[in-house]
């Protein structure tokens, strides 16, 4: 009689697994928002200016007066696996490969932990560096040594 238990215990466990297995098949998650999750965790890192994006996104930015989330990242899904192509500008003095670590590990952490999807790649394009930074420092300097020798 304990063996039969056992028995039927064990056939529970197994079809409590196989509920888990088949849980998320017939849930479809669209690419737009995979980007837009990876979107969030990208603007969270330190050392990123901005995303760079297309034309058309700049433009839909401009009427909508909306931030497009999903500028600059290109998702593929394909069952439960994703692939992230992120494109940035990096701010100025920052060390890029620190950027690109932080960004690979938060998106993949943010998309795993919201979805249930499997990332196997999250890539890294830097497509500039933001100098704007650089110039409002070194403005602020140099009016700062011009006023300096204008005391003396």
């Amino acid at each position: 009689m304990n063996e039969e238990n056992q028995v039927q215990e064990k056939g529970e466990i197994i079809e409590l697994e196989e509920e888990i297995k088949t849980e998320n098949e017939g849930i479809q998650i669209s690419n737009d928002v995979v980007a837009v999750i990876s979107g969030v965790a990208v603007s969270e890192v330190p050392g990123v200016a901005g995303m760079a994006g297309g034309f058309a996104g700049g433009i839909s930015e401009v009427f909508s007066g909306k931030k497009n989330l999903a500028k600059g990242i290109k998702v593929e899904v394909t069952e439960n696996h994703a692939k992230i192509d992120v494109n940035i500008i990096v701010e100025y003095g920052s060390r890029i490969p620190d950027v690109a670590f932080e960004i690979q590990n938060r998106v993949k952490k943010a998309v795993e932990s919201m979805t249930g999807l499997n990332v196997e790649e999250v890539n890294v394009h830097v497509q500039g560096v933001n100098t704007d930074s650089a110039k409002a420092e070194s403005k602020v300097e140099e009016s700062e040594n011009e006023h300096l020798e204008s005391e003396e």
